[in-house]
């Protein structure tokens, strides 16, 4: 871990931080970055921005509670308030106080199409689910009209009344980009601070049926009586796997959208690919805005037949489309009273539940720092992989080389289309 230089304030002083990891960035790109900065706080973007406030899912018709049971097992997160908006039911979960929310947004109509149905549609493994899909991260702001009218000179474009099949993206209180060309997610703002989610003007409330509300029960009483409420303490990072040729492009892109800074990348290379991280500067716990990382191959796929290297990220690809691929979770480091890690204590409990996973826990915690952490097979309502991450003894980074391989190569063997004599 490199030294992070800090300016007079105590902020960090981003235009002297120096990237840690071996991946190489282009002259464009090292150029382009500090220019970002600059004009970020030049132009008030730095001021404006604070920390990530919500995270948004959207799943199919019919499929919101069986995910929100899920969300219980597998997550912190818990139902606040259920709304009812004209095309959707908006679910709204919190977790810990200093946690961003959740937002699960569930279409009335199995005929509903929006731009998520319209891109699903495209990609052989997430056509079954068209209108499954990660949408995006809720950034606080100051001021929403001075948040648009500063980006949209910055060429960020913004979705307007009249434009969208979903009133949720043109909802007051909120502030939404159009989907990004490089990574299809999209970026919210709000200049609420959520604490009172009875402000937010998403429909009327509703309450559950008792069967409903009795499945969550069951679902929270099973996370209690194993202790992982306590022990999965919430978001650690999330991760959008992209095409090989849009990383530079992708990570700039979310840099003038958001107040995070590129903390650094590092090769995979018996992955042949490429993980990169971006932090918010101004949190003390990643978990209070998580990481946003982004995971590109090093030899795009019309290319690499020359080379026949393994290629599962641009394989997810072309098989799901850009999008978000998993969301960690942090597990609490420690030892269980069961004697094993709490991460294994936490893996082992939801396989015992039903709960799949790719593979074993990987990496090692012995008597000095290091990382475990494990992948769940994609879940069956939004396609998501949930990661589990224990920190041991005070490990400070997001991956060890090993482990993201082992990761990466068994997401990669769970994630291939069988077509013609193609197997990918």
């Amino acid at each position: 871990m490199s030294t992070v230089p800090e300016e007079e304030s105590g902020a960090m002083d981003l235009m002297a931080y120096e990237p840690v990891g071996d991946k190489k960035n282009s002259d464009f790109f090292n150029e382009y970055r500090l220019k970002i900065y600059e004009r970020r706080k030049s132009s008030g973007v730095r001021d404006l921005l604070g920390a990530m406030r919500a995270i948004v899912i959207q799943v199919e018709t019919g499929d919101g509670l069986g995910y929100l049971e899920e969300v219980y097992r597998t997550t912190p997160y818990r139902l606040e308030s259920v709304r009812l908006g004209p095309t959707h039911k908006f679910y709204l979960l919190r977790g810990r106080p200093e946690l961003p929310i959740l937002i699960v947004l569930e279409p009335l109509s199995a005929q509903f199409i929006d731009s998520i149905t319209r891109l699903n549609r495209l990609y052989p493994l997430a056509r079954d689910k068209r209108n499954a899909r990660y949408v995006g991260e809720v950034f606080q702001t100051k001021d929403l009209a001075a948040t648009r009218e500063t980006l949209e000179s910055h060429n960020i474009r913004f979705e307007y009344e009249g434009e969208v099949e979903n009133p949720f993206y043109v909802a007051g209180r909120f502030l939404w980009t159009f989907p990004s060309d490089n990574t299809t997610n999209r970026v919210g703002y709000t200049d609420s601070d959520l604490d009172d989610l009875a402000e937010l003007p998403l429909g009327e409330t509703v309450q559950l049926t008792a069967e409903e509300q009795g499945r969550l029960d069951a679902a929270e009483a099973f996370a209690h009586e194993h202790g992982l409420d306590s022990l999965i303490l919430g978001v650690d990072h999330m991760a959008t796997r992209i095409l090989a040729g849009e990383r530079e492009d992708a990570i700039l892109e979310f840099l003038t959208m958001s107040p995070y800074y590129f903390w650094g990348a590092y090769n995979i290379s018996d992955q042949n690919s490429s993980t990169n991280v971006n932090r918010n500067p101004d949190v003390d716990d990643d978990k209070k805005s998580p990481a946003k990382v982004f995971t590109a191959n090093n030899t795009p796929s019309f290319v690499n037949s020359f080379e026949n290297l393994p290629m599962p990220t641009e394989d997810f690809v072309r098989n799901y489309g850009r999008r978000m691929h998993h969301i960690a979770q942090e597990v609490r480091d420690g030892d269980h009273a069961s004697g094993r890690k709490n991460i294994d204590f936490v893996v082992d409990t939801l396989r015992h539940a039903g709960v799949p996973f790719l593979a074993q826990v990987v990496g090692e915690c012995t008597d000095e720092p290091n990382l475990k952490q494990i992948f769940s097979k994609h879940s069956a309502y939004t396609l998501l992989i949930t990661e589990y991450v224990e920190r041991c003894f005070g490990y400070e980074g997001f991956f060890t080389k090993d482990n993201v391989a082992a990761l990466t190569q068994a997401a990669g063997q769970d994630e291939h289309y069988k077509h013609g004599n193609v197997f990918d």
